[in-house]
C-alpha cells in the first residue's frame, strides 16, 4: 500500500453475506476503512447525515430490510464534494441507473458483474485524497 488515507466506507446493504463479503473484499483490495453498516433507509439516511465529516463513501443497496436506497440517495444530496455515493444493486436497469443520477449518485454498479468496477472506483478515490 502506498500509505495513502483509506477511504472510510459506509455500508447500506441488508443481507449480511453480501454485505460481509463486499466490506472484505474492499478492504482487501480497494482500500476502503468500513465505517458502519445499515439494513434499513432509515438506519442508513439518519447515519449518513448525522456524520457528515465520519465518511467518504457510501455504497448503498436500492431493496432493503425496509424501505430503500433511492430514500437514502434522496437523504445524501446535500454532502460535501469530496464525498461519493454509489449504487450497487441487482437491479442496474437503464431506468434504475436514470433514477438514480437524477438523485446525484456518483456512479451505479451492478452486484454481478461490477465489481471489479468499484474496487477500481475505491482505489481512485483513496489516490485523490
Amino acid at each position: 500500500m502506498s500509505g495513502a488515507p483509506e477511504v472510510r466506507a459506509y455500508f447500506v446493504e441488508d443481507n449480511p453475506t453480501i454485505r460481509e463479503n463486499l466490506i472484505a473484499t474492499l478492504e482487501e483490495l480497494g482500500g476502503v476503512a468500513p465505517v458502519g453498516y445499515a439494513e434499513t433507509e432509515h438506519q442508513g439516511s439518519e447515519w449518513l447525515v448525522n456524520h457528515p465529516g465520519q465518511w467518504d463513501l457510501a455504497i448503498v443497496d436500492l431493496f432493503l430490510k425496509q424501505g430503500s436506497g433511492l430514500g437514502v440517495l434522496q437523504a445524501t444530496r446535500e454532502r460535501n464534494p469530496d464525498q461519493k455515493v454509489v449504487v450497487l444493486t441487482n437491479y442496474a436497469t437503464p431506468d434504475i441507473r436514470v433514477r438514480c443520477h437524477q438523485l446525484g449518485v456518483d456512479a451505479v454498479f451492478d452486484k454481478s458483474n461490477d465489481i471489479e468496477a468499484l474496487i477500481d472506483f475505491c482505489l481512485e478515490m483513496k489516490g485523490t485524497d
